[in-house]
Formats: C-alpha cells, structure tokens, sequence
C-alpha cells in the first residue's frame, strides 16, 4: 500500500495519462464523476446530509490527515478553507514533478459537483504553489461580503508574503474565470 503524499504522484500521472490519451474531457469526467461520485461518496453523503457541519467533519477529519496547513472559519452563511501548506501540491513541487499542467484544478473538478449535487456552490483562488482558499455557501445566496475573510484574520492565506507567487486561477459560482476577468 502506498503512502498519501506518494499517492499524490500517481495521481498527478493518472491526470495526464488520461489528458495525453482521451483528451481534456476525459480528465474533467474522471473528476467529476469516478472522483466525486464514487471515491468520495462519503463527502458527498456528509456535506449533503450535514452542510456545514459534513464539511467541517469531512475536511477536519481528511486534512487533518493529510498533514495539511490549513484553516477552517465558518459563518452564518460561508464555510471557508484558507490552505497554507497543500501536501499534495507541496509533494510534487518537492519532488519536482509535474505531469499534469494543473493539477490544483482537480479539487475544483470534484468538489464543485459536489457542492452543486448538495446545493453549494464555491468562490475558490489557487495559486499553484500549494496555497488555496475556499469560500463554500448556499446556492442562490449573496457571495459573502468579507465577512468570513475578516473573520479568518491571522489565517487568511491571501496575507502570505508569498500568495501573490505563482499564476491564480479563480472560480466563482464553482466556474473558472478567464484570467483578464479574475479579480479576487
């Protein structure tokens, strides 16, 4: 059996395998279905059943035991992620390995049809250095104001010198935003 941080390797290969043979879509369904709807079906039975608190039983447990840099702040209305240190990302840039041109798009890949199968949807920024936010609310409500940014203070990974480093990729309403069009 092999290790998380190693599974992180086959994993960035497998996207690849699968883009280089099958083509871009075959990566996106792989996500969106045999990731989302099958290995973490659990997440999905959580966030469904529980919404705020399945996530925050579902991401506490998980990145807890990943080893993650992470922090989680919750609102009325948001469940917020700030990732400091992904250890996936963080294992492929260590090992300089990088078959897939964007791997961090894969949480998005499988995440947002969860969150849209429970009826949430995500405003979320990566910046492919193994740093991320996540802002998790309602369908149909108001994008947060800041509120759930504020309150995360100190933990809010976009106050890291080294946020601005890498390219961003931005989504909201779990779509990803043409680069001229992103702002955060």
């Amino acid at each position: 059996m092999i290790g998380v941080q190693d599974f992180c390797g086959h994993y960035d290969w497998t996207f690849e395998y699968l883009r280089r043979t099958f083509g871009e879509e075959a990566v996106q369904r792989y996500w969106s279905q045999a990731i989302a709807f099958d290995s973490q079906s659990h997440a999905v039975e959580l966030i469904q059943g529980k919404g705020f608190d399945g996530m925050d039983e579902y991401w506490g447990h998980t990145l807890t035991q990943e080893e993650a840099g992470y922090a989680i702040t919750r609102t009325s209305d948001v469940f917020r992620i700030d990732m400091h240190e992904c250890p996936s990302k963080g294992f492929l840039i260590k090992n300089g390995l990088e078959a897939y041109h964007d791997y961090c798009a894969h949480c998005m890949g499988w995440i947002g049809p969860v969150a849209t199968k429970a009826g949430f949807t995500i405003d979320h920024v990566h910046n492919h250095c193994g740093q991320c936010w996540w802002e998790l609310r309602r369908e149909g409500s108001t994008p947060d104001s800041g509120e759930a940014r504020e309150k995360a203070g100190k933990h809010n990974v976009e106050l890291r010198p080294d946020w601005n480093d890498g390219q961003h990729h931005t989504y909201r309403d779990c779509k990803l935003l043409p680069p001229d069009s992103a702002t955060e």
